[in-house]
């Protein structure tokens, strides 16, 4: 029995250190998790974009208006940048409108010296997790820095939009990503362990054909993973989607993600012959990936060199689409960006994927 024991910890042994790409990986995730899920989560928030305006009419600048302009600008925690990038706009209307797409995360209106009442009235996107509280504690720092006692009014345009909700978006991406991961892309691997692919090869069907018809059929599995999980996600967290165009846009921006990040795991299917390191190297991507999205917590509080990483996250303009359409019921108009970057990542991934098994075959 021992002999037999001894042998079987010898083969496994000597087959687990003949692949070091799988031993360094696996060392290395902990210090991914460590640097990446240390910065993306819990960060300082900065750099809130903050619009203010003076109410009209008036003719000059109030004292009130300058004081606390001049505070919300220099407002910041010891050893942090500042809180906020101020922005001084003509009209109400303007800051309602930069608000409105997204511009901004708060448009503040001081009153006038003509002003019926002396409420200072503040305007805030509230579906974001921490910022709106972050917003509200910097105005009643900088109402207090002034010295002056006129009441703030807070108006929440999106509701109070809970941690939950906020998080429930995120799990829609991360339904389509797993469900990628586990679904083709596994399935490509064992075919090529089977001597399935060789197969293929001998009949009529081309390269490109295997590729896309592998993209094709886990992209439908990976819509209709997002899909369950988005009606799990309005009967679970409350969050309403209020018109047929702005259900369709979800699905939209579900199917194109879909696509997107389908084509990525399969192009990184081709590069490997063995389905523990292609899980291996998944993780890896998953991890840089779903904590860069925004998913977890806002990407304003991510240092730079992981917001550089969002800029190119599939994924980050994912998160921001749905919820911009679920939480803030907003269209075509605002996530148009998304859209058109969602598009060009999932072009150039289908492109990559067939181009790579083409160099993995020869």
């Amino acid at each position: 029995m021992i002999r037999g024991a001894i042998a079987i910890f010898t083969r496994d042994f000597k087959k687990f250190l003949s692949n070091p790409f799988v031993i360094v990986l696996t060392l290395f995730m902990p210090v991914m998790y460590l640097v990446i899920f240390g910065n993306a989560m819990g960060g300082a928030i900065t750099h809130i974009p903050l619009g203010v305006v003076q109410d009209q009419p008036y003719t000059t600048e109030t004292p009130l208006f300058t004081a606390a302009v001049e505070q919300l600008k220099n407002f910041h925690q010891p050893d942090k940048p500042n809180v906020f990038d101020v922005t001084v706009y003509s009209s109400e209307e303007v800051a309602k409108l930069a608000l409105s797409q997204g511009r901004i995360s708060a448009a503040v209106i001081f009153p006038s010296e003509l002003s019926a009442d002396r409420v200072v009235r503040v305007y805030e996107d509230s579906s974001d997790y921490m910022v709106p509280s972050l917003i509200e504690g910097g105005i009643s720092a900088a109402m207090a820095g002034t010295g002056s006692s006129n009441p703030v009014a807070i108006n929440r345009i999106y509701g109070n939009v809970d941690y939950i909700q906020f998080f429930g978006v995120g799990v829609i991406v991360m339904a389509i990503f797993m469900t990628t991961m586990m679904g083709g892309a596994f399935a490509l691997i064992r075919d090529r362990e089977l001597g399935i692919i060789e197969g293929y090869l001998v009949t009529p069907v081309k390269r490109s054909s295997i590729i896309l018809g592998t993209i094709g059929s886990t992209t439908v599995r990976a819509f209709m993973a997002g899909f369950i999980i988005f009606i799990f996600d309005i009967l679970i967290t409350g969050v309403m989607v209020r018109r047929m165009e702005d259900f369709l846009l979800v699905l939209a921006v579900i199917f194109i993600a879909s696509i997107g990040v389908t084509s990525l795991v399969v192009a990184l299917a081709s590069r490997f012959s063995t389905q523990q390191e292609y899980a291996s190297t998944v993780a890896f991507f998953n991890l840089i990936l779903f904590m860069t999205s925004g998913a977890f917590y806002p990407t304003i509080g991510m240092p730079g060199w992981l917001v550089w990483i969002a800029w190119f996250n599939p994924e980050a303009y994912t998160v921001h689409a749905l919820r911009s359409i679920i939480l803030r019921g907003q269209g075509i108009g605002v996530i148009g960006t998304d859209l058109l970057a969602l598009c060009i990542f999932s072009t150039f991934a289908i492109i990559l994927g067939i181009a790579t098994y083409r160099r993995t075959l020869e």
